[in-house]
């Protein structure tokens, strides 16, 4: 008996090229953006460290011993196409590619229906937040691809393979060290099968052993880093922000709720869960030989279930900002169960599936009701070219400048790798530009004679702020602070508000002081900061 091709009717060397077009012209204005936030602060740094002298722990930027994968990479890259941000981010469009290959092929395992497999790619693809990251040098994105790819061997169908799992989980540990969670709530599962299900309990053990195999590259990795620096999670601050400050109830709870937001509603994920559960209503639809239409097992789908309310936790634990790319391995997963619920019930589902991607394209562009990181969305990209407008008019206006500032400008401005500058600057580094904050720059000596200011976080106006009860909690423990306008920083630091500009809810602007100057011989030689600045 022949059976039939798992890719059949159309193989993935066909579908690749298709999904690579589509990704590559959706991005192409954003290809050419110097680099940003994280990308700035950690990733392009550390890839450059390696790219110049092979060193698998940064030196240039902060140690918080994230694994060097992507860092590798993007320095093989480098090597053959030169160091330009548009080498970078065709590269990581490609990573970006393979995972919707991944997702398309995951979708024909579980479900074996070419529409379903089209929507779920096409889907996920607008997804606004795997959209913006499918450009950015963040690990997120090279985790969540290899991820993508182990769950295609890693649950339940006819052609499970553990072994190949194993190397695709081993792969996003190592891209990102987070990503192990996957593995491990798949293998204690396949050990509870196995405890109960006696005829199969070989098979699922050894499927147990090979994910539970997954660890060990990264607890090679941590090895390696603690030889090498006497840290094994990195620098106490980091740990300290990232797994310990963060082992407080309330706060979990709270990072919780939000967790489960993002999954399910951030950045109109609503659209397609509601129907989706509005679907759920209605009575399975047959197909053209009366049997009802494909769905996908229950083993797999309590796998899915699981995966989903391990990483809301998991992340509502870990990690001290509650950034949404942590869990982009997830939003395939929710959309998967979405369309698959709308394929299964409802006789015109693909005009839902068309709704929901219109409203993804809407949220690309369209801020929501609260405050979200700008790289959710299309927003980043106002917020970058702010950034080269406010840095083009202090280099325009201030060549020689001393600049008050705060991060990621701080990094734009010493690093000229980054794309904003042609020579490292003189910085005074603060946190933001809280009252605080500015109160601390104006009473401590530092010698700036200029300052670059900006919104640090997209505030909502407080009319359509839908989360005005969180505030509290959120200044508490999530970071939220409100920036002085520029014109009150201007006043208080007894400056001149020279240059201003604003793009879609955030600003820059530069501020000039007249004060003397102590003389340097070469750009670059000082750099200082106010108070403490982590990230």
């Amino acid at each position: 008996m022949i059976r039939p091709r798992l890719d059949a009717p159309l193989p993935l060397w066909m579908v690749f090229p298709v999904i690579f077009a589509a990704l590559y012209a959706s991005h192409i204005t954003l290809l050419q953006l110097p680099y940003y936030w994280d990308e700035a602060g950690y990733y392009i740094p550390a890839a450059w460290d390696f790219f110049r002298t092979g060193a698998l722990i940064p030196y240039s930027t902060l140690n918080n011993a994230h694994p060097p994968l992507p860092s590798i990479y993007l320095a093989l890259w480098w090597k053959a196409s030169g160091f330009y941000p548009v080498v970078t981010r065709e590269a990581v469009l490609l990573v970006a590619s393979l995972g919707l290959l991944g997702v398309w092929r995951l979708a024909m395992r579980l479900v074996g229906d070419l529409s379903v497999a089209f929507w779920t790619v096409v889907l996920t693809g607008l997804y606004p937040i795997w959209f913006v990251q499918s450009t950015l040098a963040q690990a997120d994105i090279f985790a969540a691809a290899c991820s993508i790819w182990g769950l295609v061997y890693a649950l339940p169908t006819r052609e499970r393979k553990p072994w190949a799992a194993a190397v695709w989980f081993s792969a996003a540990a190592l891209c990102k060290e987070t990503a192990i969670v996957i593995p491990l709530v798949l293998a204690a599962v396949s050990f509870a099968e196995g405890l109960r299900l006696k005829p199969e309990r070989g098979r699922l053990w050894r499927e147990a052993a090979w994910l539970a195999a997954c660890i060990l590259p990264l607890g090679a990795w941590y090895g390696f880093h603690y030889a090498k620096t006497g840290q094994l999670l990195g620098s106490a601050a980091y740990v300290s922000y990232n797994a310990e400050a963060t082992l407080v109830p309330l706060r979990i709870l709270t990072a919780f709720l939000y967790r489960v937001m993002h999954l399910t509603a951030h950045m109109n994920m609503f659209v397609p869960v509601m129907m989706a559960l509005a679907a759920l209503l209605l009575e399975p639809r047959s197909d053209a030989a009366g049997h009802e239409r494909a769905s996908i097992a229950p083993s797999a789908r309590l796998r899915i279930f699981l995966l989903l309310l391990a990483n809301a936790v998991a992340f509502s634990v870990l990690g001290g900002a509650l950034l949404t790319r942590y869990l982009l391995p997830m939003y395939p997963l929710v959309l998967l169960l979405a369309v698959t619920t709308l394929y299964r019930r409802v006789r015109y589902w693909q005009a839902l599936a068309v709704l929901a991607a219109a409203a993804f394209v809407a949220g690309l562009f369209v801020n929501p009701p609260y405050g979200f990181a700008p790289e959710d969305n299309l927003l980043y990209a106002h917020v970058v070219r702010l950034q080269q407008a406010g840095i083009a008019q202090l280099s325009k206006r201030y060549p020689d400048a001393t600049v008050l500032t705060a991060w990621p400008a701080s990094d734009e401005l010493r690093h000229p790798e980054l794309g904003y500058v042609k020579h490292p600057w003189d910085v005074c580094a603060i946190d933001n530009f809280s009252a605080a904050q500015i109160e601390r720059a104006a009473r401590e000596s530092c010698n700036y004679t200029a300052a670059l200011v900006f919104s640090t976080k997209y505030n909502p106006p407080p009319l359509l702020d839908v989360w005005p009860f969180s505030q509290g909690i959120s200044e508490r423990y999530f970071g939220l602070h409100y920036d002085l306008h520029p014109e009150a920083i201007a006043q208080r630091l007894g400056g001149k508000l020279e240059w201003r500009k604003e793009s879609d809810g955030m600003w820059i602007a530069l501020i000039r002081f007249s004060r003397p100057v102590e003389a340097r011989t070469e750009p670059g030689v000082g750099r200082y900061a106010i108070g403490k600045v982590e990230r």
